[in-house]
């Protein structure tokens, strides 16, 4: 009887005692005994005595047999000949079917030992493959451009309500992915005619796409000949405050210097004028290149950057820091060693006087406005006027303050070279000048290329505001533990954070179970007779926990974003 348990489909868990008996000198000896009963569930339980055939011993052993399909055909074991079997017939069976590990041996047994077999009924394992999407949902969107359907085709279609992912919205419509597959193949016949279908609309939308960009450029030329009646653009309002007002003062100013310095070089032929001329005209350029940024960086987030494009004005930072070094630095000391290797006379330096003194004027107007500007950009984000320029918080203001205040630096340092050069008539001062303004825009450049590029390889923010956001986290009760904290700038004070949180599943299963009816729930359990309607009940309330948790994900991002608006995006994995 037992050897053929082993064939069953069943999941068997054993667990051997022994217990000392007396000998049957003390005992008075029993024959084997065997019964079985049968319950409902598909539990099976199976009692019966193991005899010494050597020394008379008395043993008893449990069995309980268990299986998932609830069939009567996979009740326990019965005998052949329909009377309870013999002692050595149960015994020889234990011994076939019992592990060579647990040390049964029915020959020379000296003491009773005790074998229960306990059986656990589980669920069987299901095989889903590679790919599954049966349980898949998708939009009404979705469903209309991937499967090529009507709103007319949806409305036949199972309609379920969703949580949101989006803040605006609690709750959507969703479509389950097989019925919409089985519906496009109703619509169009076969997978080939979908796919047909699908290609032709490619073609279609690119068509599009081109006479969009066409009627663009046609309505932009119908705007430059009639003139733009609309009211003035975001773009335009950013150089009207803030870092743009900044950035259009000093081209106007920078521009005016280099017009005035290069007459001033043509008339003297100063190498240290030609220094300040081609410094300026840099300034003009690469503060250009900001304002470009400037414009780039306030475009709304699209398809293909759904992070915006705040990082533009790092970019043309990174780019003016490389426009000064080869351009203002490499020109100046250029003419500089050209000076000292074949010096020349230098003219009356009188205009160049002059002219160095109304750009000393226009510069310090500049950076005046850039340190104003900072100075109220720092204010109200708390950190100090040398934090937010070493951390280069506002790109673009903090190259007009580094250009400016090279600037005046480079106006006082030509000024004197060029007033040695007069007083003594050497015209290696002058050169030396030139060689001493193209260093100051060396140093200038090379920090602007360190800052914006650690700023565009993404650093982390402040560690005390990185451990503010990680205690107001931690301090919510459904939180066990924060591990793997990202917590990254990405620009114009906007901070990207990520997390791996650990939900406390008792805490979220409570606030699961506060918006059900208990008394409904109590008498759906008392309703759970077999393994299949346990499945059942365990499912449909797995799914509202599933929900519940990913409603308090939800949550905590957006109380994340209320207490923090530098936050602009957040991402709680769970842990």
């Amino acid at each position: 009887m037992f050897p053929s348990l082993a064939h069953r489909p069943w999941h068997v868990f054993c667990r051997v005692s022994l217990h000392h008996r007396g000998s049957l000198a003390q005992r008075s000896p029993r024959f084997p005994q065997l019964c079985y009963g049968w319950q409902s569930g598909g539990i099976h339980s199976l009692w019966f005595s193991l005899p010494d055939c050597r020394v008379a011993s008395l043993g008893l052993g449990k069995a309980q047999y268990c299986t998932t399909s609830g069939n009567s055909k996979d009740g326990p074991p019965k005998s052949t000949s329909g009377d309870a079997p013999s002692a050595e017939t149960v015994l020889s069976g234990a011994a076939k079917a019992t592990p060579p590990s647990l040390g049964f041996k029915p020959q020379g047994l000296s003491k009773v030992e005790t074998i229960q077999v306990k059986v656990r009924a589980v669920l069987k394992k299901r095989e889903y493959g590679p790919k599954y999407t049966q349980n898949n949902f998708i939009t009404a969107v979705r469903a209309m451009n991937e499967f090529c359907l009507k709103p007319s085709d949806l409305e036949q279609l199972r309609k379920i309500r969703r949580r949101s992912p989006h803040d605006d919205t609690e709750a959507f419509t969703v479509f389950l992915r097989s019925d919409v597959e089985a519906k496009a193949l109703d619509v169009w016949g076969s997978h080939e005619a979908l796919a047909r279908e699908r290609k032709l609309r490619k073609e279609v939308e690119r068509e599009y796409q081109e006479n969009i960009f066409r009627n663009q450029q046609l309505l932009k030329e119908y705007k430059d000949f009639w003139g733009n009646t609309k009211p003035r653009s975001g773009k335009r309002t950013t150089f009207l405050q803030g870092p743009g007002k900044v950035v259009m003062v000093a081209i106007c100013i920078n521009g005016l210097n280099f017009f005035f310095k290069l007459l001033a070089w043509v008339y003297t032929g100063s190498a240290s004028m030609f220094s300040e001329a081609i410094h300026s005209l840099a300034d003009t350029c690469n503060q250009g290149l900001l304002a470009l940024g400037i414009s780039q960086s306030v475009r709304n987030p699209d398809a293909g950057h759904p992070y915006g494009f705040s990082n533009m004005r790092y970019i043309a930072s990174l780019i003016s820091g490389v426009g000064i070094f080869m351009m203002g630095a490499g020109l100046s000391w250029y003419h500089g060693i050209m000076g000292l290797l074949h010096p020349e006379p230098i003219e009356s330096l009188l205009w160049a006087y002059c002219i160095l003194a109304g750009s000393l004027v226009s510069e310090g107007a500049t950076l005046l406005v850039a340190i104003n500007e900072i100075k109220k950009s720092a204010h109200q984000q708390g950190t100090s006027f040398y934090e937010y320029v070493m951390q280069s918080r506002d790109p673009s203001t903090n190259v007009v303050l580094l250009e400016d205040a090279a600037a005046v630096l480079g106006v006082i340092l030509a000024a004197g070279c060029m007033g040695l050069t007069s007083l003594t008539g050497n015209p290696y001062y002058d050169s030396l000048g030139s060689l001493g303004v193209g260093t100051l825009l060396g140093t200038v450049s090379a920090f602007l290329i360190y800052s914006n590029t650690e700023a565009l390889l993404g650093r982390s923010i402040q560690a005390e505001r990185v451990q503010k956001l990680t205690e107001f986290l931690e301090n919510d009760p459904a939180v066990r533990a924060i591990h793997d904290v990202k917590a990254t700038d990405m620009g114009l004070s906007k901070v990207r954070f990520k997390a791996e949180v650990d939900f406390d599943g008792r805490v979220v299963t409570r606030s699961y179970l506060e918006k059900q009816d208990i008394d409904q729930i109590l008498h759906d359990i008392q309703q759970v007779k077999t393994p299949e309607e346990l499945e059942n009940f365990m499912l449909k309330h797995g799914e509202n926990i599933i929900d519940t948790l990913g409603a308090e994900v939800d949550r905590l991002e957006k109380e994340l974003k209320q207490r923090n608006p530098e936050v602009r995006h957040v991402d709680l994995e769970i842990l």
